[in-house]
């Protein structure tokens, strides 16, 4: 189990991960030896399992960013989980609870590839679109008690 420390390092490391563990040390007040052994830790206990790259989509041509719920048609929910990993346009899926089974997120260039996936979507069931104007930056990352 992690203890104060390990949920400080935790938290540095969510806000920027590329920090060296001197620099995470410097913030906590821990040697660059003491973090490393306990990342590794926390990497090891798969409390860290990844670390990841943030790419600006729209600078790239992708200029939609939505999410997809979906309810599944009786039958399909197993079908369609096995075939949105097919979809390179869809970058996160959940299963969710609720009126809708699924949850994705997806990147698209434009509204004609946007329509394309809906349609490929909807032989599995209903859809619900929301277009992402814009991300909401969180002051507070800590993780909560």
């Amino acid at each position: 189990m992690p203890d104060d420390l390990d949920i400080k390092i935790l938290e540095v490391l969510q806000k920027n991960s590329r920090l060296s563990f001197a620099e995470v040390g410097r913030i906590i007040g821990l040697s660059p030896s003491a973090v490393r052994e306990r990342v590794q830790k926390l990497e090891e206990t798969d409390i860290i399992t990844g670390y990841n790259l943030e790419v600006n989509h729209g600078l790239l041509g992708y200029d939609i960013e939505a999410f997809i719920s979906v309810k599944t048609f009786h039958g399909k929910l197993n079908p369609f989980l096995d075939v949105i990993s097919t979809y390179p346009e869809v970058r996160k899926a959940y299963r969710i609870t609720g009126g809708q089974n699924v949850h994705l997120k997806i990147i698209v260039r434009d509204r004609l590839q946007l329509q394309k996936l809906i349609d490929q979507i909807m032989q599995y069931g209903d859809t619900l679109t929301h277009l992402i104007l814009s991300e909401v930056k969180l002051c507070n990352e800590k993780l909560p008690d």
